[in-house]
């Protein structure tokens, strides 16, 4: 154990100790072991090599390609429990976490998650549908049943919001092992915010919300997208874990 802590210290993972108990925990033989630390020294995302994360309490499957949930999105669950809701829809929704951690908070809810990423929709049914929840494959609301058309409470989105520009200073484990399409949200970040706003309100039921995580700087700029679908927004911040969150009710 001290040669892997020595090792992933070394190759600058802050989390040494942690990261070097889970892959020991993960191996089944030594020379798994070493196979699983070569490849997190040479950037692979740790989740993706113990195919799973921690999220709100659960361990949520995450293949590799799939976008890593990360905990600043525990605040978009949070926020969302506290408004309650039946139906719940989770768009973009890459592995299911969010959904699966609103629908056991929830207990009593039909889940829906949808994305358009092949592998995000093959990873996310893994988690989604053992909760109960159906997962729907394609661009934003295109693939959803009719019948949830001014059926959904909670509408929560956790979209790419990288300006394009950014995603070359993100962290390699990300920028090169997690899908484009889950990080790119356009010259500004916020094309899919702005995308997913001006249909929001078709989707709502009457009282529903909408959530959105997106970056504290972006926060306003996804708040005017909003506005111009006919939601009143707030905007809520965790400084804990960095989460940011725009929530809007149908005007």
């Amino acid at each position: 154990m001290d040669t892997v802590i020595t090792r992933l210290r070394q190759a600058g993972c802050v989390f040494a100790e942690d990261e070097a108990r889970l892959l020991t925990e993960a191996a089944r033989t030594p020379a798994e072991l070493d196979d699983l630390v070569h490849r997190r020294i040479a950037g692979l995302p740790l989740e993706h090599l113990l195919g799973w994360a921690e999220f709100h309490g659960h361990r949520i499957t995450v293949d590799p390609g799939v976008f890593v949930p990360r905990r600043r999105t525990e605040f978009l669950v949070d926020q969302a429990t506290a408004l309650g809701g039946r139906v719940v829809l989770d768009l973009c929704c890459g592995s299911g976490a969010v959904g699966v951690a609103l629908a056991a908070a929830l207990r009593e809810t039909e889940l829906y998650a949808a994305d358009i990423d092949p592998a995000a929709v093959r990873c996310a049914r893994r988690n989604v549908e053992p909760a109960g929840g159906a997962v729907f494959e394609g661009d934003l609301f295109t693939p959803l049943p009719a019948h949830l058309r001014g059926r959904v409470d909670l509408l929560v989105v956790n979209a790419p919001y990288v300006p394009t520009d950014a995603i070359a200073m993100m962290p390699p484990e990300a920028r090169d092992h997690e899908p484009r399409v889950a990080l790119d949200g356009g010259d500004d970040g916020v094309d899919v915010h702005r995308r997913v706003t001006a249909a929001a309100a078709d989707w709502l039921a009457p009282g529903g919300h909408l959530l959105i995580e997106t970056g504290e700087a972006q926060a306003p700029v996804t708040a005017a997208a909003f506005t111009a679908g006919g939601l009143d927004p707030r905007i809520a911040h965790n400084d804990d874990i960095g989460g940011t969150v725009v929530v809007g009710a149908l005007r």
